[in-house]
């Protein structure tokens, strides 16, 4: 999957926020870090947006990988 993501520099961090996803932002020390960081959020948002999906429903599931 790809997500656009938005760099912005503030004070000596740099800012990463992906818009598709409201709410998930990271930062870093510099670009690189930034750019590692918010990787892991994406990964972190999509993990617990499904976990509170999953929880609302009373039914069997499947697995599917999508990297």
């Amino acid at each position: 999957m790809l997500f656009n993501v938005v760099l912005e520099k503030e004070d000596n961090w740099i800012i990463a926020e992906c818009p598709a996803l409201p709410g998930c932002v990271s930062q870093g020390k510099d670009e690189k870090e930034a750019l590692e960081n918010i990787k892991e959020a994406i990964t972190a948002w999509l993990w617990a947006e499904n976990q509170k999906a999953m929880e609302k429903e009373n039914k069997e599931s499947v697995l599917v990988s999508i990297g």
